[in-house]
């Protein structure tokens, strides 16, 4: 559903740091809107250096850039909301010393022109009916996800 793309130049951040940009972009998105985190994706995007410009010139601060795609209907202060925690946190994550690094844009798209988990998206606040609604398996499978491993 949401699906978030940072871009940094090539070698910025480490395993650690996306894998902790990640978990704090679902958590923070899971705790503005209410949906699942299953719901989120972050895909990571690395720039060799001379190929990412900002002002016309070659980059030359430290900078990650999130660009989210979310499900329209939230609220306006609840996006607000949600990208300033989520750049306050990308900053912590990826060890930013200077917040002015992180730029977060957020867009939306009506949920009824995305399918994911080969069904059409619900709208915005209606994931609890929606999932309840699926095939047991759609549903058993898309809730497995990110959770750890079952013993045996």
């Amino acid at each position: 559903m949401p699906t978030y793309y940072c871009t940094s130049i090539e070698g910025r951040l480490s395993a650690q740091h996306k894998s902790k940009i990640a978990s704090e972009i679902t958590r923070v998105h899971a705790e503005v809107t209410g949906a699942p985190t299953y719901f989120a994706q972050v895909i990571f995007d690395e720039v060799k250096p001379g190929n990412y410009f900002v002002g016309g010139a070659a980059l030359k601060h430290d900078q990650v850039f999130v660009y989210g795609h979310i499900r329209g209907g939230r609220a306006a202060v609840d996006k607000t909301r949600m990208i300033k925690l989520m750049a306050k946190a990308v900053g912590v994550a990826a060890g930013l010393k200077d917040q002015t690094g992180v730029w977060v844009y957020v867009s939306e798209m009506p949920a009824r022109q995305m399918i994911e988990f080969g069904h059409l998206l619900p709208e915005a606040g209606d994931e609890p009916v929606w999932t309840a609604a699926l095939p047991a398996s759609d549903r058993q499978f898309m809730q497995s996800i990110g959770q750890p491993a079952a013993v045996k």
